[in-house]
């Protein structure tokens, strides 16, 4: 089968190799999934770049892509959830990706059935992003009528972060260009700030949670607008210790994560808050809550651009260099 490979972490050229390699046969408790669209994601490129090897640390040749969406070709022993046919998609857990290929083998467990209302190119927009959110909510400890401030939340990330957090019973607040509002609040917002006109540090207080997909200045900004105890969850800042000790990192891993991310917790200490910083993981039970609120919903990633496979580093080159307006798409059917 074919497969887009690195060879190599390089810095400076993000491009892989399509070669031919055997297809996988699936192990127990595992899926063999025929490809039909992979989500392409900056992790993608950030992984090329050996940005993530202190997390994750990948062995070259690598088959890359993190997000599948797929049919079920063949089934492992020990797995019942799944028939050969069902289209699932997922978030290929963290030591074995390898989306950006004809096939994969997959943990039955990091995947979930497609919601039918959605194309195989929508649903490659689900699962790295909504999984994200669901278990942000999750370090958050998230508790209905509680308050959700999500900084910048008019582009993706936001359009699947407020119908998850509405459907938790949170109230939602967020910032972002005017030009978004009336699409944001049609997603259930329940408070929209324009950030050129409304400084959010001057006009909240007491918010009970904070979803970080700005980083930079603004993470203590947001802090300072938390109430005491409060939960922030970053995309965008620093790994801390509270993380490596999570993700069950090496003990020297865990040492260095403490102090590369030691501002963010004395900024915490700070205003009396609580920081995470998140790194996402497969998890298909999750996923299938969010095709279940997204049947409920019908909400519909947007799409920028698909590519077929062949064209797979122009995808890549998409993601790290052009001005998207939604989820970039490598296509197998072609």
């Amino acid at each position: 089968m074919k497969a887009a490979q690195l060879n190599a972490y390089n810095k400076n050229n993000l491009n892989l190799n399509i070669v031919d390699v055997p297809r996988p046969e699936p192990k127990d408790k595992q899926v063999l999934v025929k490809v039909l669209t992979a989500g392409v994601n900056p992790l993608d490129n950030m992984i090329t770049r050996g940005e993530v090897k202190m997390i994750v640390p990948y062995k070259t040749p690598l088959t890359a892509g993190n997000e599948v969406v797929g049919l079920v070709e063949k089934i492992g022993t020990g797995v019942s959830q799944f028939a050969v046919g069902d289209r699932v998609f997922g978030r290929l857990p963290l030591d074995s990706i390898g989306a950006f290929a004809e096939y994969v083998a997959v943990d039955a467990v990091a995947l979930a059935k497609v919601p039918d209302y959605l194309t195989d190119e929508e649903a490659a927009g689900v699962p790295l992003t909504a999984l994200t959110i669901m278990q942000a909510f999750g370090l958050m400890d998230a508790e209905a009528g509680k308050t959700l401030f999500i900084s910048g939340g008019t582009g993706g990330v936001g359009a699947m972060a407020i119908p998850l957090a509405k459907a938790k019973g949170l109230t939602v607040i967020t910032n972002g260009d005017i030009r978004n509002r009336d699409r944001v609040l049609a997603l259930g917002v329940d408070q929209f700030l324009d950030y050129k006109t409304q400084d959010y540090t001057k006009i909240l207080s007491n918010v009970d949670y904070v979803l970080d997909t700005l980083g930079g200045t603004e993470t203590e900004k947001q802090m300072a607008i938390m109430k005491k105890g409060g939960q922030m969850v970053s995309l965008r800042a620093m790994p801390n210790g509270a993380f490596a000790k999570r993700m069950k990192l090496p003990k020297w891993k865990q040492i260095l994560f403490t102090l590369v991310g030691r501002q963010f917790d004395k900024m915490a200490d700070k205003y009396g808050v609580h920081y995470h910083f998140i790194f996402v993981e497969s998890n298909g039970q999750q996923l299938q809550e969010v095709a279940d609120i997204f049947t409920k919903l019908e909400i519909k990633p947007s799409i920028d651009t698909v590519y077929p496979f062949d064209e797979v580093n122009a995808a890549l080159d998409k993601v790290a260099n052009g001005r998207s307006r939604g989820k970039t798409v490598l296509s197998m059917k072609g």
